[in-house]
């Protein structure tokens, strides 16, 4: 329940951080506050950058200055740990790594952005949980730290009051699901307009999209693409996608798989997959609804796509993902 006192939210900042995972979060719990403030309701947050380093020099070559340290022990609502490469560095420091663990159980809440997981878990506090980073990081944490369940596919993960996420503009779909706790789904999703961020997106959905990882093979099939996203429910036999780039379909087969290194369905079961985990984690949609909606034909053949790429079924996946299903 929301007090009149304002909840303090601490980003800790380092040499060489990743400016997005310190300026996104901070502008999320900005906006909340104007909108809150707007809305004749107390302002809901504090929100500061902190450091033990004073003025902080950001990789984007901007410097910020940062509020120093406040005592470990101090009360705090939320502990939120950027990333950056410096954050190899900033593990090398017992001094702030010790802080960090102390801080935290003084937090209601931890959370880290990008590689800002490193950090945490050289202080033990991913230690038995799952915990997830930027995707080409995950292998590394892993590596480095076996005690932490690292997955590598979600935007963010929130195990009991630790919260991960994974890279860069990962950061603000983390920063509006604490919001969202906070205050309520609909100021959350105001923000995320105001913001104009395309879409609020659930923990679960993958760190980069079906379509934006075939338009690294090349631009010759990314409108046939776009129009498959927008038609999952359609007839996408190879008969109509070859006739809509104006090729025969044993020409088009060939290459399309030359192109994207895949097979028309398999892309298609991607995006499929995509868009049914988007319906799951961020509306109320019966699974059967959810099948149809995104062209699987039938839940049963949803499930079995779920299970091969996931390893969870369509009602396991939401169970995980979001807890309670929001209503459309």
């Amino acid at each position: 329940m929301q007090t009149d006192a304002p909840r303090t939210v601490d980003v800790l900042a380092f040499p060489e951080v990743q400016l997005l995972d310190v300026a996104g979060p901070l502008q999320v719990f900005a906006t909340a506050n104007e909108l809150a403030i707007a809305a004749g309701m107390p302002r809901p947050y504090r929100p500061r950058v902190i450091s033990r380093d004073g003025v902080v020099n950001a990789s984007a070559g901007l410097g910020l200055v940062a509020h120093p340290l406040p005592d470990a022990s101090e009360a705090c609502d939320t502990l939120i740990i950027a990333g950056g490469w410096g954050v190899h560095e900033a593990v090398r420091h017992p001094d702030l790594v010790g802080w960090v663990r102390t801080r935290s159980t003084h937090a209601r809440r931890t959370a880290s952005v990008c590689t800002g997981a490193f950090l945490l878990a050289a202080a033990g506090l991913l230690d038995a949980r799952r915990a997830v980073t930027h995707w080409t990081r995950c292998a590394e944490l892993a590596a480095r730290f076996p005690a932490v369940r690292v997955e590598s596919d979600p935007i963010f993960i929130r195990d009991g009051d630790v919260w991960t996420s994974a890279g860069v503009t990962a950061g603000i779909d983390l920063s509006l699901a604490l919001v969202e706790e906070d205050l309520g789904r609909a100021l959350a999703l105001d923000v995320a307009r105001h913001l104009v961020v395309f879409l609020k997106r659930p923990g679960g959905q993958a760190q980069f999209s079906a379509a934006l990882s075939l338009q690294k093979s090349g631009e010759r099939f990314a409108e046939l693409h776009a129009w498959i996203a927008e038609n999952l429910a359609s007839d996408l036999s190879v008969g109509v996608l070859a006739g809509r780039v104006g090729m025969s379909e044993r020409s088009f087969v060939r290459h399309y798989r030359a192109q994207t290194g895949t097979t028309p369905a398999r892309s298609i079961e991607r995006m499929r997959l995509e868009a049914a985990r988007r319906l799951l984690g961020d509306t109320g949609l019966p699974v059967k609804r959810v099948a149809a909606r995104c062209g699987f034909g039938s839940e049963e053949t949803m499930r079995r796509g779920f299970l091969r790429a996931l390893g969870v079924s369509p009602q396991a996946y939401r169970d995980r993902f979001t807890g309670a299903a929001h209503s459309e």
